[in-house]
């Protein structure tokens, strides 16, 4: 089986970002807009991450704030899943919880 993601960015004329947009092959649904995206790539033969990261000029600083600040959450449960380690996921998941305190859009206690 073999499934297709596809990424359209629509450019300015000084090639930055006015628009972001995705599709799977398994979604029936129109095309789903986002005003910002990362996109990590591991590639064993040069063992370095390639990445992607892309975000509309409309894309506000609370609005990075908090894409930033699940991002980071997400990789906290995306590692510990992966590699069964509690204690570097929960070190992430603190990480997240202090950057969510310092951008000040959130107070946890």
């Amino acid at each position: 089986m073999q499934k297709e993601i596809t990424v359209q960015v629509e450019l300015d004329d000084q090639k930055m970002p006015e628009s972001i947009s995705w599709n799977a092959s398994d979604n029936q649904g129109e095309d789903r807009v986002c005003e910002a995206m990362m996109m990590a790539l591991w590639d064993r033969k040069s063992n370095n991450t390639m990445r992607i990261d892309l975000w509309t000029k409309a894309m506000k600083v609370d609005e990075m704030d908090h894409f930033m600040f699940q991002s980071i959450i997400t990789m906290a449960d995306t590692y510990r899943r992966a590699t069964g380690n509690d204690k570097l996921a929960n070190s992430i998941l603190e990480f997240g919880k202090k950057f969510a305190e310092e951008s000040d859009f959130i107070q946890l206690t």
